[in-house]
């Protein structure tokens, strides 16, 4: 990792290193929290075009999602690691992540199943953002630690996937529902995934980070027509992606991660198709 602190000139104070590209990543993922909850702030209920400015709120938390992916990755590829680009995303994170869905939830679905107890709803909201809060501070303590952080594993389940989840079930719910299909119990589940996810962020399930990836390494051919056919899917099943595939995407990690202790090591390396180093011992 890159010292963030560098040396000055005699009796000069240190100097801060704050890597331009990175936190510009991470910055975007705050802007997009924040514009998502103005979003949600600003939704009128007895308004035609709700549902619009709500879309518009989840789609700014999933490009927050895309900005966070990216950040870290570009900061490993550059070398450019450092605890104030840690601290930054994870100030970045539990806004756009915790704080942006907590509300969400609460704003179109908590509200009217406790229509008689409004804190019940408040207090679920509370849950999933005070556990995010906890995951967060609990990874950077663990990245603190001599030999702790840049592991290829998550203690817990990520807080952008779990807003992933959260704010792309949201999606296909409004798709369902504008297609005229009776959604009836279905609103139960987001307040039953808040809770759960709330559990699954502060449990010790370890969930792959994906870290070691190697987009220029094995089978370049093969990746090759692999892209070109997602992306080729993307746009001709534009309007199918974020309501549907991305829930199933989102709630394919998650269970993962509950399956992956039961899976034998070679699936594993497959899925996850990180090398191993010479001489070091295979992923448990």
């Amino acid at each position: 990792m890159t010292p963030e602190i560098s040396q000055g000139e005699p009796g000069q104070p240190p100097r801060l290193r704050i890597y331009f590209l990175p936190n510009l990543l991470t910055s975007g993922n705050l802007f997009c929290g924040f514009i998502a909850l103005t979003r949600i702030v600003e939704a009128n209920e007895g308004s035609p075009d709700f549902n619009h400015t709500i879309r518009v709120a989840l789609f700014f938390i999933l490009l927050a999602c895309i900005f966070d992916l990216l950040d870290g990755r570009v900061a490993r590829m550059g070398g450019n690691e450092s605890p104030f680009g840690r601290e930054l995303d994870s100030l970045a994170d539990l806004v756009s992540f915790g704080v942006a869905p907590a509300f969400l939830v609460h704003r179109i679905v908590l509200k009217d199943v406790f229509l008689n107890q409004q804190e019940v709803g408040w207090f679920i909201a509370s849950i999933y953002l005070i556990c995010g809060a906890l995951r967060l501070a609990r990874f950077n303590c663990l990245a603190n630690m001599p030999g702790g952080g840049g592991g290829s594993e998550f203690m817990g389940f990520p807080i952008p996937a779990a807003a992933g989840l959260v704010a792309s079930l949201t999606l296909f719910m409004m798709w369902w529902d504008e297609r005229g299909y009776r959604t009836g119990a279905w609103r139960y589940v987001l307040p039953c995934l808040l809770l759960f996810l709330s559990f699954m962020m502060v449990s010790e399930v370890k969930y792959p980070s994906f870290k070691k990836l190697d987009l220029r390494a094995r089978r370049p051919f093969a990746k090759t027509v692999t892209a070109i056919l997602f992306i080729g899917s993307l746009m001709i099943l534009r309007n199918l992606v974020l309501p549907v595939i991305l829930p199933v995407l989102f709630t394919s990690y998650l269970i993962y991660g509950l399956v992956r202790p039961r899976m034998s090591r070679q699936i594993i390396r497959g899925i996850e198709e990180e090398e191993e180093e010479e001489g070091a011992d295979p992923p448990g």
